[in-house]
């Protein structure tokens, strides 16, 4: 390829060397303005962190934009779609009639907008600084070409994170749904065949305890292998060996996230792993269905059981005497395995769009010319 200016990738058809222009020759940049005198409209208003409200007047009516941050979150560009408004903490630039701005927007990703914070504090570009970049752009028509390609891949990554969004909002909904709220003995929605009373019984009942079988390995000493390494909220790592071969339930036994619940606390691990000393393993005794009591254990508040004073704690003897609300074993395994099946499809929605991202980023290496981006 020598010297020429041209990506690793390009669709067929096209030969043209790509040339090298300035921000301000390609794009007007705009600076939002503050929208607190409007009226409530349908026209979206965007702030550095997307869509806000909608009010009755627009800055730009026909023409779609590209938004990037002037103050605060500066890294992360996303498409206006005409019409909108943005606030004054955000610049708008409009494509020339020339450029396609699909392609535009895969270029402002690539751009290391960090580089050009000036501030000491608060991260903030100006203007004269986006228009001072320098990109290596092809014509029109190839743009148009790569920023159709780059669009439905967009558009197929958004599908798919929000199905997997949709489907976590079903399984919360089912979830508060098909188990009994606090006080009561019968959920509101069941399975047809199913009826009676919930027997309230202690988790010590339900389950044993398999903690002594855990053992931590320190970071040190542990081999890098497949076999995942779980600890309080997950996988932590991946090691060489195993001490469990079966599926069972890991409960976290302490850290921060026992009380603020930013990641499961209780979850299911199956084939072959190691479980360090940050949560309990719990093996279902006989009429007991894991994914039930896995999502019984994962609904509830745990303030109330913390035995933590620096840390929370789950200490396993408070932890036995749980309460827990059980149907029968049949009734059991149906909502185990409902909520088996929705978690299938909300992990194959992410493997999808994960993938998605791979070949996205992998094309944007291939298909533009990015070691040129900054100069």
């Amino acid at each position: 390829m020598g010297d020429k200016c041209v990506p690793k990738v390009r669709f067929r058809g096209f030969s043209e060397e790509w040339e090298r222009r300035r921000l301000k020759e390609i794009v007007d940049l705009c600076s939002g303005k503050d929208y607190k005198h409007l009226s409530e409209g349908n026209i979206p208003v965007y702030g550095t962190g997307g869509y806000m409200l909608s009010v009755d007047k627009a800055l730009s009516y026909e023409r779609d934009a590209i938004g990037i941050g002037r103050k605060g979150t500066i890294d992360k560009p996303f498409i206006l779609r005409a019409p909108f408004w943005t606030v004054d903490t955000l610049f708008y630039a409009v494509p020339s009639d020339y450029e396609n701005i699909d392609f535009l927007y895969d270029i402002f990703q690539k751009i290391d907008w960090r580089k050009r914070d000036e501030s000491t504090g608060v991260p903030s570009l100006s203007k004269e600084a986006i228009n001072e970049i320098e990109v290596i752009i092809p014509l029109s028509r190839e743009q148009k070409k790569i920023g159709s390609y780059f669009k439905q891949l967009d558009d197929l990554i958004t599908l798919y994170q929000c199905k997997c969004e949709k489907l976590k909002l079903l399984k919360e909904a089912m979830l508060d749904k098909m188990f009994p709220k606090n006080g009561q003995k019968i959920p509101e929605i069941r399975f047809r065949g199913f009826s009676g009373e919930w027997e309230c019984r202690k988790l010590g009942e339900v389950v044993e305890f398999l903690d002594t079988r855990r053992k931590p390995l320190e970071g040190a000493k542990r081999v890098n292998g497949s076999y995942p390494y779980y600890g309080a909220s997950g996988i932590v790592d991946y090691v060489e060996g195993y001490l469990f071969d079966e599926e069972l339930i890991l409960l976290s036994e302490d850290g921060a996230n026992i009380t603020d619940r930013n990641y499961p606390i209780c979850f299911l691990a199956s084939g072959k792993y190691w479980v360090n000393n940050h949560a309990h393993v719990l093996k279902t005794k006989q009429g007991n269905e894991n994914n039930f009591i896995c999502n019984s254990l994962e609904r509830k508040e745990y303030s109330q059981y913390n035995t933590g004073m620096a840390m929370p704690k789950l200490n396993q003897e408070v932890c036995r005497n749980i309460p827990i609300s059980c149907p029968s074993y049949e009734e059991q395994k149906e909502i185990g395995d409902y909520f088996r099946s929705i978690d299938f499809l909300i992990i194959l929605n992410q493997h999808k769009y994960e993938k998605l991202e791979l070949l996205k980023k992998a094309m944007l290496d291939k298909m533009f010319i990015l070691e040129r981006i900054e100069i």
